[in-house]
């Protein structure tokens, strides 16, 4: 069906497919390049800019990297789609040179056929979960007609210099939140985490497959849900800032209270969207500056 994205004809059975409408069976994955290499390659140094957008209640970070190049981490519900296309366009950018889709929800996803629309794109990461939703559908049908592919997102890839990929470590969740891509940047000294949907589940098997946590800044997991955020994985952190990508009075109630309360107590200033507008962070590789903008 989205033959224009696909190069290799991977086994159905080998595709974990999770679906979160019951009507219909969920469109076959089949849109995936082959594996990646997980060599590790060395970190980044120099001027990098990290924006968490205001989305509302949803999720999209933009990242300048120092060598000029720029990636994308989700873009939020379909009607941020042209709030996070102006946002960059402001910036002078036409490209995204890495555009990474952590998981099939429409408020991660629901932004990026607009984005795909107006950018020349470079490489898109997703991980292997499907989804029967008129939105993951429609961005797989955009993807197919710009002639892209669709790289495997899986722990151990490294996505460029000072980028890694932590999760997802499986290929078999019944949640879909776990099949979130989770990233950790390195820019010298600085670090950053990029959690998505991940939950407790998720952040477990980050440990115990022994990745480095720690983070100066972290995008916390599920919008601050009391599902995401294990005291383990907080303690391993050791977040400066933890940043909450929530809506005003969403009906989830996010952030949780006390999951705000732990990472405060774990020493983290918390930076929510829906308080201060979109959240950013300038760091040279030894200092980090924090800025937002309403």
């Amino acid at each position: 069906m989205f033959s224009g994205c696909i190069l290799d004809e991977m086994n159905e059975s080998a595709v974990s497919t999770a679906s979160i409408n019951s009507g219909s069976s969920a469109a076959p994955v089949k849109t995936f390049a082959p594996d990646e290499d997980v060599s590790a390659k060395p970190g980044l140094a120099g001027e990098l800019t990290v924006s968490f957008i205001d989305v509302g209640q949803g999720d999209s970070a933009f990242i300048e990297l120092p060598n000029g190049k720029t990636m994308l981490i989700d873009a939020g519900v379909s009607d941020a789609g042209d709030k996070i296309t102006k946002f960059i366009q402001k910036k002078g950018y036409q490209r995204i040179d890495y555009l990474i889709a952590t998981h099939p929800h429409a408020d991660h996803i629901g932004g990026m056929k607009k984005v795909i629309k107006n950018f020349d794109i470079g490489e898109i990461y997703m991980p292997k979960a499907s989804t029967n939703t008129k939105t993951y559908e429609k961005l797989l049908e955009e993807i197919s007609e710009r002639g892209l592919k669709i790289k495997t997102a899986k722990a151990g890839v490294s996505i460029c210099d000072g980028i890694e990929i932590l999760a997802p470590n499986s290929t078999n969740y019944e949640d879909l939140n776990n099949y979130s891509v989770v990233l950790r940047l390195l820019n010298g000294e600085n670090s950053f985490l990029f959690m998505g949907d991940a939950e407790i589940l998720s952040e477990n098997e980050i440990l115990n497959a022994g990745f480095d946590v720690s983070a100066d800044v972290i995008k916390v997991g599920h919008h601050g849900s009391g599902t995401s955020s294990g005291n383990e994985f907080v303690n391993a952190v050791q977040a400066k800032y933890a940043v909450f990508s929530v809506g005003d009075d969403n009906n989830y109630n996010h952030p949780h209270i006390f999951v705000v309360e732990k990472w405060k107590k774990a020493g983290a200033q918390i930076c929510r969207t829906d308080e201060m507008g979109t959240v950013i962070f300038n760091s040279d590789g030894t200092n980090i500056e924090m800025i937002s903008e309403k």
